[in-house]
């Protein structure tokens, strides 16, 4: 068993002669190409997957913080391992719309979230923003949630490029525990 992984690798068959990495199989990322999890309208009771999460355990949920206005959690289709969100309980579409506790909380567990990833991995820089409306590329536009991407030098290589794949090494399970053990107090 590979260090980090919590269970041993599964042999598939019929999926083709083994062959080292010709191919990467990712068929975890088909659900977010389907559009699993997405809402079927604007409102918080169309299916908003932001509106369910805090309803579920912290590990179910992949939460690594809950605050009072607002929680942390890991993104489930990472740019890279580590990738957060901040997002307000309040179904709330709009940064303008945001209370003004709401506000300091999600800016107070940026901050935060880039202390603990520091911490836990190591982090060298990160990107940080949100995607307000889905011209602008929100996936979720009804509901907003600021991404805290960590980056590490090196970290671009061709597979995203070349082969539109990213390669994470760790589990997302194994990752929420990593952060929330690293969060500040």
């Amino acid at each position: 068993m590979l260090h980090g992984m919590t269970s041993e690798p599964e042999q598939q068959l019929g999926v083709g002669v083994q062959d080292a990495f010709q191919r990467l199989w990712t068929p975890h990322r088909m659900a977010y190409i389907q559009g699993e999890n997405k809402p079927t309208g604007p409102g918080a009771g169309d299916g908003c997957p932001f509106c369910s999460i805090p309803a579920k355990s912290d590990e179910d949920g992949l939460i690594v913080r809950r605050g009072e206005q607002v929680y942390a959690v890991l993104n489930l289709y990472p740019y890279n391992g580590g990738h957060l969100m901040v997002v307000p309980y309040r179904h709330v579409a709009d940064y303008t719309d945001l209370t003004d506790a709401e506000t300091v909380e999600l800016a107070a567990l940026t901050k935060q979230a880039m202390t603990a990833l520091r911490t836990a991995s190591g982090a060298h820089g990160f990107n940080i923003g949100m995607n307000q409306g889905t011209v602008a590329g929100a996936g979720i536009a009804a509901h907003l949630h600021q991404h805290i991407v960590p980056r590490w030098g090196g970290d671009t290589n061709f597979m995203p490029v070349v082969g539109h794949t990213r390669v994470l090494p760790q589990l997302l399970a194994d990752t929420r525990k990593m952060l929330a053990e690293a969060w500040p107090s």
